[in-house]
């Protein structure tokens, strides 16, 4: 009988400097600026393959990779985002937010159902063979004014927002990248080495 190996899995984490990214169903026009102003801001433009529409990652912004074979775990990508969103939503309550899922509408969100409704965590992956790309986009001391030169994830009636901008205070980056590696593993049962 042939031995399984077992696929390694992993999580990389990472700030980007200014770039936007348009997944594969999203729109153009959602972008409000030219590539050439986007350009004079310092930001480039890049059509990815993730799901999604368009997004801004920068300074400030905790963005999670996943690399993890969910055959290890379970075949289901609709699954495997409800996880990732627990895993914000437990970092939110621990700041006394109340992080909540939006019917239809993928992330984490505050104040669901409301006009004041806004988005804290953004999900753009994609899975080939049942192994995970791309990840999340979590706003920390981001600077959001970013986020008006498009339509962010293509939602024209809500709005974003960051956990800086919810606490009134600047946040420990350090502090939340230890919180999602902790959530992370206790939610997929998984231990990092």
């Amino acid at each position: 009988m042939e031995e399984q190996i077992a696929t390694e899995n992993h999580l990389l984490f990472c700030e980007h400097p200014p770039v936007y990214t348009l997944g594969k169903s999203g729109k153009i026009e959602h972008l409000l600026v030219t590539e050439k102003e986007l350009a004079t801001m310092g930001a480039a433009l890049y059509k990815i393959n993730r799901g999604g529409d368009i997004t801004f990652h920068g300074p400030g912004q905790l963005v999670g990779y996943p690399i993890l074979d969910l055959d290890n775990f379970f075949p289901d990508i609709h699954k495997y985002l409800r996880y990732l969103e627990e895993v914000f939503i437990k970092i939110l309550a621990d700041y006394n937010l109340k992080g909540e899922r939006a019917p239809g509408e993928t992330g984490v969100w505050l104040d669901v159902g409301k006009n004041s409704a806004r988005k804290m965590l953004a999900l753009g992956v994609r899975a080939s063979r049942w192994v995970t790309m791309h990840g999340w986009a979590f706003n920390v001391n981001t600077d959001l004014s970013y986020f008006n030169k498009i339509v962010p994830c293509g939602i024209h009636d809500k709005a974003v927002t960051s956990l800086a901008l919810e606490l009134q205070r600047e946040v420990d980056f350090k502090e939340i990248k230890t919180k999602s590696h902790y959530y992370f593993q206790e939610i997929f049962d998984i231990e990092y080495l």
